[in-house]
């Protein structure tokens, strides 16, 4: 993740970009909602994990990261027109957490969102701007809006610090700052005091990035590439390896009955769906990304690029298999499932390809406005997987997409020997998944979010229609993804957490040492909650893995705590994760250390952190339902 961003740090560097508008962690709230992509998933912890290795890479290249949206911002269906309706410890131990991380990454901006929270927008929202994020969280960089989600010039008072495009509406000249907001500072409605703050925010990125000095200049026009401006500078560098190598590494093994994979020279290989081949205009002919043609390797919207270029599957798997003297045959069309058996059929292997696209509200693909309408694979996925199952009994299914979709019609075909989920892997995306499908590289990534077997398994829903305001409910509370499958006894058809290697591996030994006791607790005010006493490392868990098979790969053990019932919290929070590489018979010692922050819930009563008192549960698991060592912790 830190190099992901390190390396993005380098490419907006290299074109004269201060300000990255990255990154997007909001939650997967509902797993249908557009923009879920460009964020880390269904959970808090890592969600914020990722948003800080993310922004601390970006930053080390002196270029600003901006943390988005914030906050609630969780559904494209009228994300302008709508309240999020979230109580204070929801908001504090969900949906605030990954950005108390990106300021304790010393993020330089945070943009605030479309959304109403609680009935004021959040571009104006005195409790969510000034009360958590600048008094509690301690932020002292500033806050920009969206674009267009500014609402008033009273915005200022409220902690916005600068406003972006279209802030009155676009196009109109006129803005809510500019003018307006002098007008406002010679009647007294907004101090001068406060523009001098606006300011200094604004500069303090500028100054600690090193932007002041040696930064190099703006060198292209995005809206008019004929521009003298655009000097065309590539600053690609050798990130094409770093992506393949991203993408290897986040391609999830769900699913290997009898060790179909990895592939070992089959004779002949059929390979189906419209998601193995090219686009039929082109990696960049959809606006934004905005269709789902050819391999998806990205969602769509406004947080896209263009692709410098598009490996796609057939045309990786095909060099494979040139160099093995396999024979390839395809069919790239979704709908033609004569043509798809034809294909399978009397193959060693076949492997279809199927997906389910989703992005910004503002362009709409298939009939979906932003938000899918549903969980299900795109142009008839399921109907083409049986197609070739039905024809050949080594059927291989990867899947590129958005988010959960639901795989009950065929998961347990017995024909369907692996499935690969393959995410959205970017440019690089056939040259990943051929090092994942031939061993190259020994899968090792996890679900960062549920699979269930019904869109209605989850505890929350896009709300569609409504006006004029539409509500949003955030009832569910603390109980979203894998910890409401967890409070509620729901069998998912594969858990948060979940992956599959082509090893296995043993986990023994666990010991806990430390203790959350004693130490000198900040009194409450402007940034408590960067307290050093609640994030210090106090205690670690510590325990051996030992990979039991022939390939050498990489384990990732998770940490989940369960605190004392008077909490009232999930069964089950993730706390933290590593990734491990261990060789064939090998073992490693591990060690994941816990703050005393790690073991707090937000009082609403006395408006702090605290620990409660009782046995807190320490589980150590390949997955969140995959325990393999347990511990426990006084408190």
């Amino acid at each position: 993740m830190n190099q992901r961003g390190a390396a993005m740090g380098q490419e907006f560097r290299g074109k004269g970009v201060q300000v990255a508008l990255g990154p997007m962690m909001n939650l997967m709230r509902a797993p249908a909602a557009g923009r879920n992509w460009e964020g880390y998933g269904g959970d808090p912890y890592l969600s914020g994990e990722g948003a800080y290795e993310t922004i601390l890479g970006l930053q080390s290249a002196g270029v600003q990261a901006t943390a988005k949206h914030y906050i609630n911002n969780e559904q494209e269906h009228n994300r302008d027109m709508s309240s999020s309706i979230v109580d204070d410890r929801t908001q504090h131990e969900l949906y605030a957490l990954p950005f108390l991380r990106s300021v304790q990454a010393n993020v330089a901006a945070i943009m605030c969102s479309y959304n109403q929270i609680n009935g004021s927008f959040a571009c104006e929202n005195n409790k969510t701007l000034n009360g958590i994020l600048k008094g509690e969280f301690g932020f002292q960089g500033y806050i920009m809006s969206d674009w267009q989600a500014t609402h008033s010039t009273g915005s200022v008072n409220s902690g916005l610090d600068m406003t972006m495009p279209g802030d009155v509406t676009f196009g109109s000249g006129t803005s809510y700052f500019g003018p307006a907001l002098v007008s406002a500072v010679q009647s007294g409605s907004v101090p001068q005091s406060r523009v001098d703050d606006m300011a200094v925010r604004i500069l303090a990125g500028w100054y600690l990035l090193g932007q002041d000095s040696g930064y190099p200049a703006v060198n292209f026009d995005a809206w008019n590439l004929n521009a003298p401006v655009n000097t065309h500078v590539n600053v690609q560098g050798n990130h094409g390896s770093l992506i393949r190598t991203i993408g290897a590494a986040s391609t999830v093994l769900l699913k290997n009955v009898n060790n179909a994979l990895p592939l070992n020279k089959p004779k002949s290989i059929g390979i189906v769906g419209n998601g193995a081949g090219p686009s039929s205009v082109g990696p960049n002919g959809y606006s934004d990304r905005g269709g789902d043609d050819g391999v998806l390797g990205t969602g769509w919207g406004s947080g896209t690029a263009n692709y410098p270029y598009l490996i796609t599957p057939l045309s990786a798997i095909t060099t494979r298999a040139g160099a093995d003297g396999s024979v390839v045959s395809s069919s790239l069309s979704d709908s033609n499932l004569n043509a798809a058996a034809t294909t399978a059929t009397g193959k060693d292997v076949a492997l279809v390809f199927i997906t389910a696209d989703s992005g910004e509200g503002y362009i709409t693909v298939e009939g979906n406005a932003g938000d899918r309408n549903n969980l299900n694979a795109w142009h008839g996925g399921d109907a083409l997987v049986a197609a070739v199952a039905a024809v050949n009994k080594n059927t291989i299914v990867v899947v590129n997409t958005v988010g959960p979709i639901i795989v009950e019609a065929w998961i347990n075909h017995p024909n369907v020997t692996a499935l690969v989920w393959s995410g959205l892997p970017g440019q690089e995306a056939g040259n990943g998944l051929v090092d994942v499908i031939y061993g190259a590289y020994n899968p090792s990534a996890r679900l960062p979010y549920t699979i269930g077997k019904s869109i209605n398994d989850y505890s929350a829903q896009v709300l569609y229609t409504g006006s004029p305001i539409v509500q949003i409910p955030y009832n569910e509370g603390l109980f979203i993804d894998y910890r409401h499958f967890d409070a509620n006894n729901i069998a998912p058809r594969f858990e948060f957490g979940f992956g599959l290697s082509y090893t296995t591996y043993q986990y023994s030994g666990l010991t806990i040492t430390g203790s959350a006791a004693g130490g000198t607790r900040q009194p409450p005010g402007p940034g408590s909650a960067l307290d050093p006493w609640l994030h210090s490392k106090v205690i670690s868990v510590s325990f051996t893995i030992k990979n039991n098979g022939t390939k050498a790969g990489n384990e990732i053990p998770q940490l989940y705590l369960t605190l004392p019932s008077s909490a009232n919290a999930p069964p089950k929070s993730l706390k933290g994760f590593d990734s491990v590489p261990i060789g064939a018979g090998q073992s490693s010692s591990v060690t994941l250390q816990l703050s005393r922050f790690d073991l707090s819930f937000w009082n609403v009563v006395t408006q702090r952190w605290e620990i409660p008192t009782g046995t807190t549960t320490v589980s150590i698991g390949a997955s969140s339902r995959d325990i393999r060592l347990t511990g426990t912790i006084q408190n």
